[in-house]
């Protein structure tokens, strides 16, 4: 049974005593982290959030003290009174290590069984324990360290745009369902029976409405929901950072965000971020890396052979270029002496990705070695090598199809070549760039229509706008995304202000105008009162906190997230509601496998 503090009040923290403390009286309270007995002396380990600080306990410091030290145990919560003194034994690893405090006094706040996961950095314990137990894996310091580098880049965000003319407006989580991205978390409501609230995939249309309201600079760090297959590192429910302004142009909203950035990458790491960061529109970043957020940290870039196999011999890549298709290649440096089992195991990779196979040619010291060499002549050899801007030692890796097959399975081969070869291994820089002019539209063959790229409400570039109803995949977004080392970082765009541009936008997608009404009506009506141009960018805010923190998994920065399948281990949710609130809501179960 755990005893009282009874008035015992801490008054240092464990991890902030050093040498400059020698000879003072202190209470520090937290969980041992591990405890060892040396018959007259018993040392222990004392972990709180700021670090670890060693205990001495002994029969001569006192032994009353000593007697009921031996019986604490692992994570058993405890609160210690004694002089700060010299380490004996010092270790210089600890940012306490030439401390340590004489335990004069013991408290025993409460006992602990013995957990099913081990409170120590790089645990190594499967996610569905570590997530079931979540309250014990924060307790590790490495995790802690990660809530610490979150709370310091909320405030460091917070900050920036407060300092910036920003103010901070909170908008409905409890909202209408306007269905045209992913799948809607919908929340049934019992005043309203048959009618639901829609949990908001962003704060978009409220947003804009502030800006209406005349509230210039808004920002939020917001909850947002999205009922989807999850993929990797992504959560059903995510924190954004939201930002709009009004009264601005592209390059404004570009300005601002990279300060905001620099600032929090400054305040956070220490670290400079160089500003003004690389632009790139969305063509140049496809053709070249095959990607709309290509990590630019190494080259092997895409390169076109195209022209220089437009009349050869070989009909797998004729054919494609007939067919209005393309033939383009990358060069893995110092790639030539690649095995052939390893180079067909590249071709299966790249037919994951539609394409039918892989072509390659090493440039080897003392002859060009290549299966497809019997069907090109040796001019043809010699343009590929020059256009693909080889050399003695390298591999070139062909992909010969429509191009978006191409594109995109050059663009994943380029990364799961520099990931066999540890190409990024070490390396910490920080590579930004903008990729600007997306497409506004996106067309859906099975449907039959185009779908905005975006959102609905994402400004054409002004050249682009007379193609929007004759040549709507012609027409350029004033949108634009952050993209950190090969990640979208964050994105947003110049929103249409035009009540007539925007009923166009609405047309082209396929809704009627009364079905556009019906979904977006509020926000129709808005534009008929002044609405200034404004234009915004969101922040994927957990995105951001595994750059600071250095992980690649989404779920060590979100303190109780949900596994792939959406599922809490810790809550057990979702799960079954009583029967007498489905009444209440008019709701009735109809389920054929309930889990």
């Amino acid at each position: 049974m755990g005893e009282a503090l009874e008035g015992l009040k801490r008054n240092i923290m464990c991890g902030e005593l050093r040498e400059s403390h020698i000879g003072t009286k202190f209470t520090v309270m937290g969980w041992v982290q591990r405890k060892r007995n040396l018959g007259g002396l018993l040392f222990i380990d004392l972990r709180d959030r700021t670090g670890i600080l060693q205990v001495v306990f002994g029969e001569a410091i006192n032994n009353e003290a000593f007697i009921k030290a031996d019986n604490v145990k692992p994570e058993f919560c405890i609160a210690v009174t004694g002089e700060l003194v010299h380490r004996e034994s010092v270790n210089p690893n600890m940012p306490t290590g030439m401390v340590e405090l004489k335990g004069e006094s013991i408290k025993i706040l409460s006992e602990s069984e013995t957990p099913p996961i081990y409170i120590k950095e790089d645990l190594d314990a499967a996610e569905n324990i570590r997530l079931k137990y979540r309250y014990l894996d924060l307790r590790r310091p490495d995790m802690q360290n990660i809530f610490m580098i979150r709370h310091k880049t909320a405030k460091a965000i917070r900050d920036f745009l407060d300092d910036n003319g920003f103010l901070e407006v909170e908008t409905p989580m409890l909202t209408k369902s306007t269905p045209e991205g992913a799948r809607d978390y919908l929340v049934p409501s019992r005043n309203y029976p048959g009618m639901f609230y829609a949990l908001p995939q962003s704060p978009q249309l409220f947003k804009q409405l502030l800006m209406v309201s005349g509230f210039d600079r808004y920002f939020q760090i917001v909850k947002c929901f999205r009922d989807e297959d999850l993929r990797a590192n992504r959560q059903p429910e995510f924190t954004q950072v939201d930002i709009e302004l009004s009264f601005v142009e592209q390059d404004d909203v570009i300005e601002l965000n990279e300060k905001l950035v620099s600032h929090v990458f400054k305040s956070v790491l220490n670290k400079e971020i160089k500003t003004p960061f690389k632009r790139m529109t969305y063509k140049d970043a496809m053709d070249k890396y095959g990607s709309d957020k290509p990590d630019l940290r190494f080259g092997m870039e895409i390169k076109n052979i195209s022209s220089d196999v437009l009349n050869c011999g070989f009909k797998v890549f004729t054919d494609a270029i007939n067919n209005g298709g393309s033939v383009r290649a990358i060069t893995v440096k110092s790639g030539a002496s690649m095995g052939r089992k390893d180079i067909d195991r590249l071709g299966e990779f790249v037919k994951t990705y539609k394409a039918k196979g892989l072509a390659w040619i090493a440039c080897k010291e003392e002859e060009i070695k290549s299966p497809i060499a019997k069907f090109l002549t040796e001019a043809e050899m010699n343009n590929i090598i020059k256009s693909s801007e080889a050399e003695v030692g390298d591999l070139i890796l062909i992909v010969a199809d429509k191009n978006s097959v191409v594109l995109q399975s050059l663009g994943a081969l380029r990364l799961e070549i520099a990931k066999k070869q540890e190409i990024l291994k070490g390396n910490d820089e920080f590579n930004f760039v903008w990729i600007t002019e997306f497409p506004l539209l996106e067309y859906d063959e099975e449907e039959g229509r185009y779908f905005a790229a975006h959102h609905p409400f994402t400004a054409p570039m002004d050249e682009d706008i007379s193609y929007l109803e004759s040549e709507p995949g012609r027409v350029r977004a004033k949108a634009y995304d952050m993209v950190l080392n090969g990640e979208e970082l964050g994105g947003g765009s110049i929103r249409i202000h035009d009540t007539a541009l925007q009923e166009k936008m609405f047309s082209v997608l396929g809704f009627s105008n009364e079905s556009a009404w019906e979904r977006f009506g509020f926000l129709l009506e808005a534009f008929k009162f002044g609405p200034p141009p404004h234009g915004g960018l969101a922040f994927g805010f957990d995105r951001m906190i595994m750059f600071l923190a250095g992980t690649d998994n989404i779920k060590d920065v979100i303190a109780f997230p949900k596994n792939q399948n959406a599922f809490c281990y810790l809550t057990d949710a979702p799960n079954i509601v009583d029967e007498k609130q489905l009444n209440e809501l008019g709701i009735s179960i109809n389920v054929k496998n309930k889990k």
